[in-house]
């Protein structure tokens, strides 16, 4: 894919803005209190909330090291298309993983701040990996001479 400057800037403020989101979500909001009293309002046992914890702090990591990639589309790099997106999508997906029981915990321990990190991240990359599809296939596009079409 060809890294028009647009898309290099909305990718590269994305990550900037995603980057915040997750190490905030994964070191500020989320805590054993939140994940105890979220598995308590799901009904499950609480006795695994440091296992959850754990496991769900990797995850964020991984988000955030994958988010950062993000911010050396700057440089054009072609090979970072399908890394980006691939963050991006798997990113989008915390809006159906999560279970409401972890936003109604966190409204309920910060109050709306709780979840504007988690909202902004998961639903920006939905829009994000939307904007990237859309970019991928425009410039797939062929003219009469058979060169990719530039957004």
């Amino acid at each position: 894919m060809l890294w028009t400057p647009k898309i290099r800037l909305v990718t590269v403020l994305c990550s900037i803005v995603f980057v915040i989101g997750t190490t905030l979500q994964n070191y500020v909001i989320i805590d054993l209190d939140l994940i105890e009293r979220s598995m308590w309002l799901k009904g499950a046992d609480t006795g695994g909330a440091p296992g959850y914890l754990g496991a769900l702090r990797l995850v964020g990591n991984v988000f955030i090291v994958g988010n950062a990639l993000g911010l050396l589309v700057w440089f054009r790099w072609r090979r970072l298309f399908w890394p980006v997106l691939a963050v991006n999508v798997g990113q989008a997906f915390g809006v159906y993983v999560v279970p409401f029981e972890v936003h109604r915990a966190a409204i309920a321990e910060h109050g709306w701040p709780g979840v504007l990190p988690s909202v902004v991240t998961d639903g920006g990359a939905v829009i994000l990996s939307i904007v990237l599809v859309v970019a991928y296939v425009r410039s797939r596009r062929l003219t009469r001479t058979g060169d990719p079409v530039r957004l």
